[in-house]
């Protein structure tokens, strides 16, 4: 059995220095060539174990890390968007990553994201604190942050240790204990914290020292492969290019690839079955520049963990995130067709359609949104928001309104997507952050909630308590208008009223407070009322007190709208329901 490279992803915020660190990585392996060449991949960046020690060695033999490892090999691609793609059932072929945070910023929306992506996917990582060189207080100057630590003054010191203690707890708020790497007691329960500079290069010998150490003591059986069984990988990005056409860029975890080789991989509709036309490296830099290269260089074979081109037929529907597998027994078409169909979901259940780009967004999207938000989808799949994703929200609507939603990560909506779902009212939300896509979920279905209520409150007679005042009697009858004190509740027109016996006098036509017509009234107003079958002396009596009449059949409702209610009102609820209830019964009696 072969250890191959431990594959690392770096993820985090927009502009915290993902590309940065990674260009560091890659431009101190071409300065240092006489340590074992830079060898570059099709996406991604093998490291060799000699160029590491020599950068990290002495603080490798410091933590006592023995390394046997042939080099780490580092997606080129930053960002949570490649790291979904380098899905595989429900976990990542990414061994590690490094979630880099701009240490003057903490914690920011992508940052969130990538630690609830990397939690779910149950991939492990460190974190590199960025940007100390913008810190005022800290003289960074390149080369090991625990070198450079030794000349720092307090104010530095303290300031350095305030950073890191936000991120400290910020990354307790999501389950993981954390410590600065060199305070960590146990690498196995703490993710270590290492303060870098991108742009300096201070603390990079600690990430690499780290990277490959951690791998090597906790990965161990992780990284066994036999070198001659059938390729396993996942497709990284379908591209086109000149001359070739449609081509699949591949990172393989396992195994050895061959010119010719018969492989399946997830398609748009249906499992893609292909021969290997070419297998495609990346020249050198300095053959890449020469006048009429073209800039791939064709191999026979690849060997895991690599990141490889392949050219080949009917690639055109290739999905990014899937998995690829080399067709040897004839059962990893069936393999493949489960794995996309355990994603690419079409449900019964009563729940929104989940638009994403790659396989594997659309995966991460799906179990975020079922954990977070309690949401099923009803169909999950990759493309454009289309017309028929929302007709199907339309038939959603009918069950639940609040669920009848199109979510759209990182991909556009069809113009007639758009109008077909401003006509039904369906909500499609976009955008490019998972956890914001929820956020904004909540926020209307809060929104939306509200809107339900409102017009479930306007459809039903409120409890309001009044008192006729005395010497405010201003017509006697057809309709008697009179004086009114709201002790509880809130008074509508259009509801009718009832005395203290539960029985109904007559129906609130209009209701003026000083002399303009208004909609409501609510405790403590005065208010003059109008009543269509009032009579003053007979049925309406000054100092006495009215209700509300409320219809047996929306006391359920009301109670069902309790938060919409304060304690006096929920009381003055029941105290006429009662009265109905005693009226019924004596009704009853007589009859």
């Amino acid at each position: 059995m072969k250890t191959r490279q431990p594959i690392v992803t770096v993820l985090g915020h927009v502009d915290h220095g993902k590309t940065k660190l990674l260009d560091k990585i890659r431009g101190t392996t071409v300065a240092e060539k006489e340590a074992g060449a830079i060898t570059q991949h099709i996406g991604a960046t093998a490291m060799p174990i000699d160029l590491i020690k020599k950068i990290a060695g002495k603080l490798m033999k410091q933590y006592g890390f023995e390394v046997s490892l042939p080099g780490l090999l580092f997606i080129d691609t930053p960002g949570h968007a490649a790291f979904t793609s380098l899905r595989e059932r429900g976990g990542s072929i990414a061994d590690l990553a490094v979630l880099v945070v701009d240490i003057t910023q903490g914690f920011q929306p992508q940052t969130v994201e990538a630690v609830n992506i990397l939690k779910e996917f149950k991939t492990p990582f460190i974190v590199a604190a960025n940007k100390i060189d913008l810190m005022h207080e800290w003289s960074s100057s390149g080369g090991e942050f625990s070198e450079n630590l030794k000349q720092q003054s307090q104010k530095g010191l303290a300031a350095m240790d305030e950073k890191i203690y936000v991120l400290v707890g910020k990354l307790h708020q999501h389950g993981f204990q954390s410590e600065r790497f060199d305070r960590c007691s146990d690498f196995k329960k703490q993710v270590p914290i290492v303060p870098i500079s991108a742009k300096t290069g201070e603390g990079l010998p600690e990430i690499l020292m780290l990277l490959t150490g951690l791998s090597q003591r906790f990965l161990g059986e992780r990284l066994k492969i036999d070198e001659n069984e059938p390729a396993k990988g996942t497709v990284l990005e379908v591209k086109d290019e000149k001359g070739l056409g449609k081509t699949i860029d591949v990172i393989l975890y396992s195994g050895v690839l061959k010119a010719n080789d018969k492989i399946v991989l997830g398609g748009k509709e249906k499992p893609v079955e292909t021969k290997v036309r070419a297998l495609l490296m990346p020249k050198p830099l300095q053959e890449i520049r020469m006048p009429g290269s073209d800039k791939f260089l064709n191999v026979k074979e690849v060997h895991a963990a690599a990141g490889v081109k392949i050219a080949g037929p009917n690639l055109e529907n290739a999905l990014a995130g899937s998995p690829i597998l080399v067709e040897k027994t004839g059962g990893e078409l069936k393999a493949i067709e489960k794995e996309v169909a355990s994603i690419k979901r079409q449900t019964q259940a009563i729940g929104p359609i989940i638009k994403a780009d790659t396989l594997g967004s659309l995966e991460a999207m799906s179990v975020l949104l079922e954990k977070e938000a309690n949401l099923q989808p009803k169909r999950a799949d990759v493309g454009e928001v289309t017309r028929k994703d929302v007709m199907e929200a339309v038939a959603v609507k009918e069950k639940d309104d609040l669920k009848a939603v199109v979510f759209a990560f990182n991909v556009k909506s069809e113009e007639s997507a758009l109008k077909e779902a401003e006509m039904h009212g369906i909500k499609v939300l976009s955008g490019n952050v998972i956890y914001r896509l929820i956020e904004d979920y909540t926020a209307w279905v809060k929104e939306k909630g509200d809107e339900m209520k409102s017009e479930k409150i306007a459809a039903l007679t409120l409890p309001v308590k009044v008192r006729f005042m005395h010497g405010f009697s201003f017509r006697h009858s057809k309709p008697a208008i009179v004086g009114v004190k709201v002790l509880e509740g809130k008074l509508r027109p259009g509801i009718r009223i009832m005395n203290e016996k539960g029985k109904v006098i007559g129906r609130v036509e209009a209701a003026q407070a000083q002399g303009a017509a208004i909609k409501q009234a609510s405790k403590g107003q005065e208010i003059a009322i109008s009543v269509d079958k009032g009579i003053i002396g007979r049925n309406l009596k000054e100092n006495r007190v009215y209700y509300s009449f409320i219809p047996d059949r929306q006391f359920p409702e009301l109670e069902e709208l309790g938060n919409y209610f304060n304690i006096e009102e929920k009381e003055l609820i029941e105290e006429i329901k009662q009265l109905e209830e005693k009226a019924g019964k004596e009704k009853e009696a007589e009859e």
